[in-house]
């Protein structure tokens, strides 16, 4: 079982290191659950924590934020037994083409989503370089 990233502190100290892993959409970072603030610990559970970052700048309508959202959250729910127990956060880096995906629920564009991120996860165990040029 994933536990899921909430407060602000979580997500800064996550994001504070460069990205483990990226693929043409999405970024992954990553950090050990070492980190306290105030005494208390930001990760009180050792397990693998996850959050997602969607910005609006690259995904402007709620319908396809929320699309993907969910199926970054499957993915690791599927891969929960071969992830770290590290803090690890999603982050969309480019957007989805609306002329290739014209719309935000279509089965294309959540496989499309499920590929990069099953990818994106496979990457960050094997300790592939960061980058991996595609033709997009």
């Amino acid at each position: 079982m994933t536990q899921r990233l909430r407060s602000r502190q979580q997500f800064q100290a996550v994001m504070a290191g460069a990205p483990v892993a990226k693929t043409p959409h999405f970024a992954l970072h990553r950090a050990a659950l070492s980190s306290a603030t105030d005494g208390r610990a930001l990760f009180p559970v050792a397990d693998a924590w996850l959050g997602v970052m969607l910005p609006k700048r690259w995904a402007k309508r709620a319908v396809t934020r929320n699309a993907i959202r969910r199926q970054i959250y499957e993915v690791a729910r599927h891969q929960a037994d071969s992830l770290p127990q590290a803090a690890l956060v999603v982050r969309l880096r480019s957007e989805f083409s609306r002329r290739q995906f014209v719309s935000a629920t279509s089965d294309a564009l959540k496989r499309a989503v499920r590929a990069e991120l099953e990818q994106l996860l496979s990457r960050s165990r094997a300790g592939q370089p960061a980058e991996v040029r595609h033709a997009v």
